[in-house]
């Protein structure tokens, strides 16, 4: 018996077979965005996969920079990877010398045919995930720094200049008494307390973090964030903490919950904290530089890269890897790069970027983003190029349990610095036999 088909039937059968031919091929984005940035970067995946039909970036939470780390180091090994992951400053020494975990990012460009030119990023940012051969290893993505932001309206209840934001850590604790003196129960709190006080503190302060220029230099780098200064600096903290100008909310992002809620008066964290800040602060406030110590000659330097990079892991399909090289083309187009710096508070990757958001009188109406701006823009120095290190996300925990015993009481600055060199040092050996 012949069969025979009905003219409806027969194109609707050839357009599914069509549309199967033309399926687009997905790959999946592991990131760590929560709030208002993960709505953008779903966003971002969107635009995407809308300007084109080839192609399809599926963003997927997997928690937060340590563990999305974790899950796809696991991953890997099952052979289930994801095609890109968001990794985090620290881990950059790591996942560099994940030995057939990643492919750099200038190799998947150029395999899949797309130009890449790493001289279009801004220098600071390209240099910190670019390896010592030149290559870029990991696509820039949300790239930040320190600032020091402040609440205008409790200033100006204080009897501050609300348009005059302290800029060093001698005027810092002057505000402080004042602002406790008017009422506020907290006046100083901070955010990722290793990056702001000992990490972008030394690069600000043009002083080693470690030798070996940072780590930049050799696998053999070993801590030095126990000198004079950074005791010093610590002590000044826990004397703070003790008389109620300084409060310790956490060792991440929790303490900038405290800055927008009106809770804390002045808060050091990162610039990409803007996004959620402008989202759900209720008063008039506005961001500044980092605080330094004008009689550390050298200050101030620069501060240093943070936020996270994209990495490509290995194991995938050639089409696959097209699509990461287009979708990363797509990312690095001015206007995207604009948009993303002018929403959130990360530094625009490029320098087009940032031309493009100059030009637009964005700066101009918005002050508050290109303070970080500036802040990176400068020729960096051997001692402020940025730390790169191995088993960078255990030392920065050790760092935090260290400085801990410092805010309780139970150690002073110069006893739990030395013992964090000293514990954090013995991973840096260990990293350098693992990886010789």
């Amino acid at each position: 018996m012949q069969l025979k088909w009905k003219p409806l039937a027969a194109a609707s059968l050839l357009a599914m077979m069509a549309a199967s031919a033309h399926a687009a091929t997905e790959v999946t984005w592991w990131h760590s965005m929560t709030g208002a940035l993960g709505d953008r970067v779903a966003g971002l995946a969107d635009q995407f996969n809308k300007s084109q039909n080839d192609y399809k970036v599926t963003p997927i939470f997997k928690g937060s920079y340590d563990e999305a780390m974790a899950a796809a180091i696991a991953a890997f090994r099952a052979g289930n990877a994801p095609h890109i992951l968001q990794v985090f400053e620290v881990g950059t020494a790591t996942m560099m010398y994940s030995k057939g975990a990643i492919v750099p990012v200038t190799e998947v460009m150029k395999t899949a045919g797309e130009k890449f030119d790493s001289s279009v990023y801004v220098p600071a940012v390209a240099g910190y995930y670019t390896s010592p051969k030149g290559d870029m290893v990991s696509f820039p993505f949300n790239s930040s720094t320190t600032v020091f932001y402040y609440n205008k309206d409790a200033f100006a209840k204080a009897g501050l200049d609300p348009d005059k934001p302290p800029v060093t850590w001698q005027e810092v604790v002057s505000a402080a008494a004042k602002l406790k003196a008017s009422g506020e129960k907290c006046a100083y709190t901070t955010g990722w307390q290793s990056w702001v006080h000992l990490e972008s503190f030394s690069a600000w302060h043009n002083v080693e973090f470690a030798s070996k220029n940072n780590g930049f230099g050799g696998l053999d780098a070993r801590l030095k964030f126990n000198s004079p200064l950074h005791v010093k600096h610590i002590e000044n903290l826990a004397n703070w903490a003790k008389q109620g100008y300084f409060t310790y909310a956490g060792r991440k992002n929790e303490p900038e919950a405290k800055f927008y809620s009106g809770e804390c008066a002045m808060l050091s964290s990162s610039s990409s904290a803007y996004a959620n800040i402008s989202k759900n602060a209720k008063f008039k406030f506005a961001a500044s530089t980092l605080p330094y110590y004008n009689d550390v000659q050298g200050a101030p330097q620069n501060t240093i890269i943070g936020g996270a990079s994209l990495w490509v892991m290995s194991g995938k399909k050639t089409d696959e890897y097209k699509a990461v090289a287009k979708f990363f083309k797509f990312l690095s187009q001015p206007e995207i790069q604009a948009k993303w710096h002018q929403e959130t508070g990360y530094l625009p990757i490029t320098n087009a970027a940032y031309e493009l958001t100059k030009s637009s009188g964005f700066y101009q109406k918005n002050p508050d983003p290109q303070v970080a701006v500036q802040q990176m823009i400068v020729k960096t120095t051997a001692k402020s190029r940025g730390i790169r290190l191995g088993s960078f996300t255990q030392i920065r925990t050790i760092i935090d349990e260290e400085l801990e015993t410092v805010w309780n009481g139970k150690k002073t600055a110069k006893e739990a610095l030395d013992t964090a060199v000293r514990r954090g040092d013995e991973l840096l050996v260990r990293f350098e036999r693992a990886n010789k």
